[in-house]
């Protein structure tokens, strides 16, 4: 799918600082005004889940001072499933307006009436989380909107990470950004990222087109020749027995 759904607008993405904050807060008081809702997500992140969640609690007493004239609910990963999915009515229903919450409404959360979608600590999620993240709003016909709230202190990949996000909606855009920044990892093991792989020549992030030929010619190859017998296909089975010989021999292990 390369292309919104009929009457569906491109999300509109900002970037704002945490010194910006005032000025976020009278966006979002306005877009309520309209009868609009509102998320705001922050990261939780295993290795600093009890500070993660006392900033959770304090960012819902924060939105819940800050317009008092709405009502704030809040989910996340520990509530008992009952409340969780009481608290998420209160917000699909309209009873709420604005939704506090935790990466548990990443997927399977569908309410066309939240048009913004506010990531606290922008530059700790990955691009396909933010990606994702941005996916709940913009369901909706009106103008949707995510703002991407960060600290100063950035590194550049984490910069390019959130400026690829303010100027790409397209999900194939930003997954070769993100192949790019972060590496393709090893795709036989487990390391995610990085340059894990035994490529001498080809680059992943930017020959997809060559490589998607060279893999039309290698099915084409295989549907002939599933077992590289034919004398023709002698020197390419010596090449590739010579690469995986380390890996098959660990597979001879029982």
């Amino acid at each position: 799918i390369d292309e919104l759904p009929p009457g569906r607008k491109p999300v509109k993405t900002v970037h704002r600082y945490d010194a910006k904050r005032a000025e976020v807060f009278e966006f979002l008081r306005a877009e309520i005004r309209k009868g609009r809702q509102v998320y705001v997500v922050y990261p939780l992140i295993e290795e600093s889940e009890k500070l993660d969640y006392k900033n959770l609690e304090e960012g819902f007493g924060t939105f819940k001072k800050v317009f008092p004239e709405y009502e704030v609910c809040m989910v996340h990963g520990k509530m008992k499933a009952k409340e969780k999915d009481a608290q998420m009515q209160r917000f699909a229903s309209g009873e709420a307006q604005i939704l506090v919450a935790t990466t548990v409404i990443e997927v399977g959360v569908n309410v066309p009436n939240a048009s913004v979608m506010v990531i606290e600590s922008a530059e700790r999620f990955g691009l396909s989380q933010l990606h994702q993240l941005r996916g709940r709003v913009g369901r909706g016909a009106e103008q949707s909107y995510c703002i991407l709230i960060s600290s100063y202190k950035l590194s550049n990949e984490t910069r390019k990470r959130l400026e690829i996000m303010v100027n790409s909606n397209n999900g194939f855009e930003i997954a070769e950004a993100d192949l790019k920044l972060r590496g393709a990892g090893d795709l036989e093991g487990t390391q995610q990222s990085g340059d894990g792989l035994f490529l001498k020549i080809a680059n992943l992030a930017s020959d997809g087109q060559i490589l998607q030929y060279a893999r039309n010619v290698a099915q084409d190859v295989l549907d002939d020749d599933p077992n590289l017998e034919k004398p023709d296909n002698k020197l390419l089975q010596t090449r590739l027995t010579a690469l995986f010989r380390r890996k098959i021999n660990w597979g001879l292990i029982s």
